[in-house]
């Protein structure tokens, strides 16, 4: 049976929480689901002193362990427009995988995070897809049949790129009930890519 990564990083629970929505699509689509993060590369005390949630419950991801599994989400907050060191640093060390070829054909899909509407979650959702795209991963956006993006009754994240929340600048908005619906969905339907190629 294929499996499925769901690799995050997650500075204050947003993207966790968007995770577990998206390993449940992955699990209620029959396919077994890891949810694992990257290293917090921010000092404790720093991390302590912005609130950053220090207690996550994912175990954390190897570089080596990535060719175990038959797809891989990526999910992170922005950063300016783009994804965070914290995943940049673990992808960074990808280069051995890189040069053997590890990881090319499997498939990839990402999500994402911004305080705002307006606050990057596109150009961040490319700038973790590059990463997949180097590796040469058949990467799948958030197709529209979800049509919890097309919604206009409330302010919700979504995008044709992949699921996304917004958190508010000072991250007191959860993901509501559509967004983690679009990241469930996401993760259903690269569960359907995954078994289709394996």
């Amino acid at each position: 049976m294929p499996k499925v990564l769901v690799l995050y990083y997650s500075s204050y629970g947003h993207i966790e929480t968007m995770a577990h929505a998206v390993a449940d699509g992955v699990r209620s689509a029959g396919l077994e689901a890891d949810v694992k993060r990257v290293p917090e590369l921010v000092p404790q005390d720093v991390a302590r002193s912005h609130h950053f949630k220090l207690e996550q419950d994912a175990p954390i991801a190897t570089v080596d362990e990535l060719p175990e599994y038959d797809a891989i989400i990526l999910g992170a907050p922005t950063r300016f427009g783009r994804l965070p060191a914290q995943m940049a640093n673990f992808w960074d060390q990808t280069g051995g995988l890189w040069l053997r070829g590890a990881l090319i054909g499997k498939v990839g899909a990402v999500f994402t995070s911004t305080a705002s509407q307006h606050g990057g979650q596109e150009t961040t959702l490319y700038s973790l897809m590059s990463n997949l795209i180097h590796h040469g991963m058949v990467v799948s956006g958030l197709p529209y049949s979800f049509q919890g993006q097309l919604k206009l009754d409330e302010v919700t994240g979504g995008s044709p790129y992949g699921a996304t929340t917004i958190a508010a600048g000072d991250g007191s908005r959860q993901p509501s009930e559509n967004e983690r619906d679009g990241a469930k969905f996401l993760g259903q339907h690269v569960a359907s890519l995954a078994r289709k190629l394996a």
